[in-house]
């Protein structure tokens, strides 16, 4: 598979926080008021939204497609069990010429945490490749420790081997990747 199309370092992307998150061609990350914007929606031909989150209730309208994956933004939840069919049913969407939108409450882990999924599965990118483009698309991302550690799983059983690792900091067990971040990070 290739890199998303979105547009590397070709176009100028311009991040967006409060309304959808452009990620490849046909993936969008967003919260759920922007999820539940009808404007916002038909603006970007969003054709399937898919909420994952427990506590959003979707306004639904009859030209899109919805589904529901309902797990909490807790370390503990097995978000890993949607990896696989959510990556598919996204791929499905675009070989449809379809856009999908992912959103949780905040656009920031579960919805992420999908999204990362999905880029290892289908355009072949690492966790840490995966996670620099989502970020630079959608600047707030930070999926939770526990989404963290079965990316990890799920990158090693797509790749067999890991770019991205869990190390212990005075913050606790964190991804690498934070590593600069919380050394930064003034005590109080």
């Amino acid at each position: 598979m290739t890199a998303p199309t979105c547009a590397f370092p070709v176009q100028l992307k311009v991040p967006s926080v409060s309304g959808l998150s452009r990620v490849t061609s046909s993936l969008y990350i967003s919260s759920a008021m922007a999820a539940n914007n009808r404007h916002m929606l038909s603006s970007h031909q969003i054709t399937t939204v898919i909420n994952v989150s427990v506590e959003v209730t979707n306004t639904r309208y009859e030209d899109i497609q919805y589904m529901q994956v309902p797990v909490a933004d807790t370390p503990i939840s097995r978000l890993c069990d949607f990896f696989d069919p959510i990556a598919d049913h996204i791929h499905s969407v675009e070989m449809k010429q379809g856009r999908t939108l992912l959103h949780c409450v905040a656009g920031v882990s579960r919805s992420a945490t999908l999204c990362l999924a999905y880029l290892m599965k289908y355009h072949a990118m690492s966790l840490l490749d995966a996670h620099l483009w989502t970020k630079s698309c959608r600047p707030i991302i930070r999926p939770n420790n526990g989404f963290w550690e079965q990316l990890i799983h799920y990158e090693f059983q797509l790749f067999g081997k890991n770019t991205v690792h869990m190390v212990i900091s005075p913050m606790g067990l964190i991804p690498d990747l934070y590593e600069k971040e919380v050394r930064l990070m003034i005590p109080l």
